[in-house]
């Protein structure tokens, strides 16, 4: 399994990205963080197990701090999920991987 099914975006492709994609799931992370490397093998297997209903996408937050700022988050890993480009859920902190797939699956 590749390590890079998930792509990175950069803030001016985002908000395309939102009006593109019926539903979104956008992990903020820092390559630096280690918790974050704990939740990227989970957007992997969501972006894999959903391929057909949803787009995973990565923001690093050490190149895109305005899109940080602007959903006001604190601390990474976090996991915002949208639908028609509307802020459905926020899961910020190492979760089970159930917990996002049950979020998801609520959404397609």
């Amino acid at each position: 399994m590749s390590t890079d099914t998930v792509a990175y975006v950069q803030e001016n492709e985002f908000d395309a990205l939102l009006s593109e994609q019926t539903v979104v799931v956008v992990d903020f992370t820092a390559t630096w963080c280690g918790p974050c490397r704990l939740v990227s093998p989970l957007m992997d297997q969501l972006a894999q197990e959903y391929q057909d209903h949803l787009k995973v996408v990565k923001v690093d937050v050490d190149q895109n701090k305005p899109l940080f700022k602007r959903f006001g988050l604190r601390s990474i890993p976090a996991v915002l999920i949208f639908k028609n480009g509307e802020l459905i859920e926020k899961i910020v902190g190492v979760s089970p991987y159930e917990q996002f797939s049950n979020a998801v699956a609520n959404l397609i």
